[in-house]
């Protein structure tokens, strides 16, 4: 599957053995000071760090890059839009359009943040598997309707994009050819409709199956875990680079990304 984030979970690596729930912690707090960031400079320490993090992870780089190219569809806009609809006064103008060094400069800012974000977001739950990562959310009081959510919402994510694989081949086997006319749109109308009855359906059957299994809204599963002293040196480290971030970013020695690249 293209999007199965946890396919890479059993390399070796040092982030591999760190304990999921202060993997987790660590690197969620790292995330947060990434996001407070306001500066260029800054911005750019923090997605060498997380390059540098996905590189201890030792996961395959064309999976990392298959993973960001879906990332880049988002946010690669953000240099067109940005530019052009910032307040104040243009620099210049593009096809009609007040062209603002601002806007560009905050669109470098989001882009590179966001860069990062989902570099640490592959490195915490691509290094363990997905279920062990839910598994140590709700170890970290996380609210157990939010971590069976996304665990459901994970798991049947690939259940649906398998049935709508199913159905679009069987209507290309009965000769179907999408065309621009109203046929065709009648056809996918038709296509979404049946897709979505039949995941209903099939979110009552294994809500059922669950049930008479004993499910009662809580996660069980036969994983113990268990910290070391590495672990923790690994989260301080984590937390040491958090607080320079922040601390880089609000000592003032670099301007806003509103204000200056530098």
């Amino acid at each position: 599957m293209a999007l199965d984030i946890d396919r890479y979970h059993g390399v070796e690596s040092i982030i591999n053995q760190w304990d999921p729930r202060v993997k987790i912690a660590a690197l969620g707090i790292f995330i947060i000071s990434v996001a407070l960031l306001k500066t260029i400079p800054m911005a750019v320490v923090a997605i060498v760090m997380a390059a540098v993090l996905i590189r201890l992870t030792a996961l395959p780089f064309h999976f990392v890059s298959h993973g960001l190219s879906f990332v880049l569809v988002f946010l690669v806009p953000f240099f067109l839009v940005m530019p052009l609809s910032y307040p104040g006064a243009p620099a210049f103008t593009v096809l009609g359009l007040g062209f603002a060094w601002e806007g560009l400069r905050l669109a470098t800012l989001i882009f590179i943040k966001a860069l990062s974000i989902v570099l640490v977001t592959f490195a915490i739950f691509g290094s363990s598997r997905f279920d062990v990562s839910m598994l140590a959310l709700q170890h970290l009081k996380c609210p157990k309707v939010v971590v069976q959510m996304l665990l459901f919402t994970y798991r049947y994510t690939f259940v649906f994009l398998d049935e709508m694989r199913r159905m679009h081949t069987s209507m290309r086997a009965r000769g179907f050819v999408p065309r621009t006319n109203m046929r065709t749109m009648n056809i996918f109308g038709h296509f979404v409709g049946t897709l979505l009855i039949r995941s209903f359906e099939r979110t009552e059957r294994v809500y059922k199956a669950m049930l008479s299994k004993g499910y009662q809204g809580e996660l069980h599963m036969l994983v113990t875990f268990q910290s070391h002293g590495s672990d923790y040196v690994k989260a301080i480290v984590a937390l040491i680079v958090s607080v320079f971030l922040v601390a880089g970013d609000f000592s003032g020695k670099f301007p806003q990304a509103a204000q200056g690249w530098y």
